[in-house]
């Protein structure tokens, strides 16, 4: 090896990968070593162009020497204690210098980069050329996850406490869903109740719910299956979208698969449900467009599947005559009935909401009245809104005389579905809000009275009625045997006698569970009528206020009459 060979080699420290309790510097000669962790004198000092390279070593016996030689040399003077002055050649020396930084400091990172990836406890001391000194504390790192960015780590102190530093990211646990077995998926499948047998019961009501069409319609059939229900209803499509992708010929498929499997008739006892967004009496050419699309839309896909009746909410007057909003929805219907050829368009009765047009049945009487093909068009009754529009359904008496006005101005033979729902709200509230049966302000008695009414056979009775329920968790989960119960208990109501003992305490053990919520909404009612009589006097006495266009017409869109609390909301 050369002189200046041997020299630059001297110059560079020597690293090597080490044990936890092992010096990274082990490897360097002692002298050499001794000289980094010493007392090195690091002030720069002038020195002359030509001067050489001497080195100044303190022997045992006191003794300067000075030899033109590089620390290692001084080793084999026998140097035990050394003050070591390195004065290199202008030429030289600088270029030894530089090189032995640059070396030093990509030494140095990579050192620290592997510190950020294992767990050690070595101190460490370096002096880096004439500059800086770098010191590594002894810790102790749990090392979750490597990060280029700014990141954190615990480390313990020597007093166990734990403290955050730079350096290393914790990861954050994330809590992983776990995954449902095979058998957990086929348990959830399984009936909550077994669906009854027709035969066995004294009246064919075919009774279920509106269950959910999520992932297709055919998927329908299974949900309802699983409450025991012989009817229900569905969404074809999203209620709050526009528009929609085109139905996939495996759902169609799927569907028509499984009515034949599960004996459903779709013709008679399933019963779409429309688009909330849907305004058929919209006056706005645009709009009305936009809605007629939409409707005809779920028109063409009950088709496809063979079902002949297709429920929707008739609209809303948007603040117009009523007279002529009516006949605008008779003209959209005659329009859609000639662009199809067997699906009926049945309306629903409303609970008479501002400008809601179905809360009387002269509305409904007044819309059949001009459609042209009036085997395509029909009524369903809900009671929940028959209810809140001053229909009362709750005795025998009552609910006798309501048919018969029905039957009268409407026609018997329009009348295709029902909805079946308690009322969260008294009589004539005008409120859309439905309760579990039972529970509300109808009571069991008017269902006893509905599926008891022979006009009513054969009909599609669908539940509409809430069943979130809090979980143990505090948070709204749905609670599907609530439906399948409810189906039983109504079945178990066709030719039971009401006046027998255990149904009064099925009622009371009803209305109590519902107290609560009937109080606190009548006294909403009771307020907001309050509020409509005082309002009604100030603008008698010309003191009150205009109301702006906005409180004066109702929103159009959407025209279902939900409501937070309940409703029409599936």
């Amino acid at each position: 090896m050369s002189r200046r060979s041997a020299r630059s080699a001297a110059a560079q420290p020597k690293y090597t990968e080490t044990s936890d309790n092992e010096s990274p510097l082990s490897d360097i000669d002692t002298p050499t070593l001794d000289a980094i962790a010493g007392q090195t004198d690091t002030t720069p000092k002038k020195r002359n162009a030509g001067a050489t390279a001497t080195t100044k070593v303190k022997t045992e016996k006191n003794e300067n020497v000075n030899v033109k030689a590089s620390p290692r040399k001084a080793k084999a003077n026998g140097a035990t204690e050394q003050d070591v002055e390195v004065k290199p050649t202008k030429e030289r020396g600088v270029a030894a210098k530089k090189k032995t930084e640059v070396d030093d400091e990509a030494e140095i990172k990579d050192e620290l980069a592997a510190e950020e990836t294992k767990t050690t406890t070595t101190r460490v001391k370096v002096r880096v050329g004439k500059k800086s000194a770098v010191e590594i504390e002894p810790q102790e790192v749990e090392v979750v996850e490597k990060s280029h960015a700014a990141a954190k780590r615990k480390a313990k102190t020597d007093d166990g406490e734990e403290e955050t530093a730079e350096g290393l990211e914790v990861k954050e646990k994330k809590v992983v869903k776990r995954r449902k077995t095979k058998e957990e998926k086929e348990a959830e499948l399984l009936p909550l109740r077994e669906r009854t047998d027709m035969s066995t019961l004294e009246r064919k009501m075919y009774i279920g719910a509106h269950v959910s069409s999520a992932g297709g319609v055919q998927n329908s059939i299974t949900n309802a299956v699983h409450v025991g229900a012989n009817a229900y209803a569905l969404f074809l499509k999203s209620q709050r979208k526009w528009a929609s992708p085109d139905m996939a010929q495996e759902a169609k498929e799927g569907f028509l698969k499984n009515c034949e499997e599960q004996k459903f008739d779709a013709a008679a006892h399933i019963l779409p449900h429309g688009s909330y967004l849907v305004n058929m009496a919209q006056k706005e050419k645009d709009k009305a467009d936009q809605a007629y699309d939409c409707f005809l839309d779920d028109l063409n896909r009950c088709e496809a599947l063979g079902i002949k009746l297709y429920n929707f909410h008739p609209g809303s007057t948007g603040g117009q005559p009523r007279n002529e909003a009516i006949g605008r929805i008779a003209a959209q219907l005659n329009k859609a009935h000639k662009a199809t050829s067997t699906v009926v368009t049945v309306l629903e009765n409303m609970a008479g909401a501002g400008n809601v047009i179905g809360s009387t049945f002269e509305d409904l009487r007044d819309i059949i009245a001009l459609i042209d093909d009036k085997s395509r068009v029909g009524v369903c009754m809900d009671t929940c809104h028959s209810f809140a529009a001053g229909y009362d359904l709750r005795t025998a008496e009552s609910f006798g005389k309501v048919m018969e006005e029905f039957n009268t101005i409407v026609g018997a033979n329009y009348l295709r579905a029902l909805h079946l729902n308690d009322s969260k709200t008294p009589l004539s509230s005008n409120r859309d809000l439905h309760a579990n049966i039972g529970t509300g302000f109808l009571g069991l008695r008017a269902f006893c009275n509905v599926v008891n009414y022979p006009g009513f056979e054969n009909l599609p009775m669908v539940l509409e009625t809430p069943i979130d329920r809090k979980g143990s968790d505090g948070k709204s989960v749905e609670d599907k045997s609530v439906w399948a119960d409810e189906i039983k208990l109504l079945e178990s109501l066709i030719g039971a006698n009401y006046e027998d003992e255990k149904w009064r305490e099925v009622e009371e053990r009803l209305q109590d569970e519902g107290k609560e919520e009937r109080a606190k909404f009548e006294k909403q009612v009771e307020k907001k009528k309050q509020k409509s009589i005082a309002d009604m006097f100030k603008k008698a006495s010309g003191k009150g206020k205009k109301g702006t266009k906005e409180e004066e017409v109702e929103a159009e869109e959407p025209v279902g009459e939900e409501d937070e609390e309940g409703g029409c909301k599936h």
